[in-house]
């Protein structure tokens, strides 16, 4: 395949995963607008509630400049200036808009992490009784995770001689910007242990309080709390698709071909951005349909802790 050739079979690739990455997030996001205005905007804003709209909205400005940037930004036909500010090759109206792009999806996925790690920390935070030690342990540990996050972004994705913007002639007219990774995977990979370990102890914690859980109401008759596994359920799957998203994220710094590069950045641009506001969501869709005797006032967005009556829930 001609250089030629490939470049175009890059550029379709790169229209369709676009395309679909903006539908899946449209399409979540018409199917959860319902329960959004229910749930959201008719009624008293919580802390939980400023959090949910952060991830939402904020999800979906990551997830559609992922789109937008696909792997391959259109160049429009202006005059090019060269700088020398952080590449020789850099375009002044021209990649460096493709890079501040970039560095703004990067950044971008790294803050939505970290405040995806922030409601995970705060609803095991309510499943442990709003216990102050399990807290102060889970923040003390969060604390170093959000320093990689910066330091990752800072020195790995930020700087030029890692990665930089690689202009692409298809036709004099049409010209697009690229990524060029001059760094192997392995950078990335170790800076992604941490992190993976931090969400296997969440998880870790979330089983635990489970597996109490199920064994004192089946010691009293009663049907285990949806609310507890609905939370160590979401727990589990957060876990499995952030860890997916770290290995995919460490792959990309190898050279990929260009089906698997595109699939990958389908699923980085599309995965958490669905599952996390669910997380919170399904929380109160769950209370909305539980009869419950009393719910937390500090956590009143997320779990009834008082059992109802026995006889109501009296397992078969």
């Amino acid at each position: 395949m001609s250089g030629l050739e490939e470049s175009l079979y890059a550029l379709n690739w790169n229209n369709n995963i676009s395309v679909a990455i903006i539908t899946l997030i449209s399409y979540e996001y018409m199917l959860q607008l319902e329960k959004e205005i229910t749930f959201v905007w008719e009624r008293q804003w919580s802390a939980m509630t400023y959090l949910y709209l952060v991830v939402r909205y904020f999800g979906i400005l990551v997830a559609m400049t992922c789109a937008c940037w696909g792997g391959l930004f259109y160049i429009p036909e202006t005059p090019y200036v060269r700088i020398l500010i952080a590449s020789p090759d850099l375009l002044l109206t021209s990649c460096l808009v493709v890079m501040v792009c970039f560095l703004l999806m990067q950044w971008g996925f790294s803050v939505y992490f970290c405040l995806a790690e922030v409601i995970l920390i705060w609803r095991l935070y309510a499943l442990y009784n709003q216990s102050k030690r399990i807290l102060y342990i889970l923040l003390g540990l969060f604390l170093p995770i959000v320093a990689l996050y910066i330091a990752v972004d800072t020195f790995l994705w930020s700087r030029p001689s890692a990665v930089s913007m690689q202009e692409i002639i298809i036709t004099p007219n049409i010209k697009y910007c690229t990524a060029a990774f001059h760094v192997g995977p392995m950078p990335a990979i170790y800076a992604s242990i941490p992190i993976i370990c931090y969400d296997l102890f969440l998880v870790v914690l979330a089983i635990t309080v489970l597996g109490k859980h199920l064994k004192e109401r089946k010691e009293v008759k009663i049907r285990p709390s949806a609310y507890v596994v609905t939370i160590v359920r979401y727990h589990v799957i957060y876990f499995v698709l952030n860890l997916a998203t770290q290995i995919f994220m460490a792959i990309l710094w190898a050279n990929l071909p260009t089906v698997v590069m595109y699939l990958v950045q389908l699923f980085n641009g599309t995965a958490l951005f669905i599952i996390v506001p669910r997380l919170i969501i399904s929380i109160w869709d769950t209370h909305a349909n539980e009869n419950c005797v009393h719910v937390s006032t500090t956590f009143e967005d997320c779990v009834c802790w008082t059992l109802p009556p026995l006889e109501q829930y009296e397992m078969d």
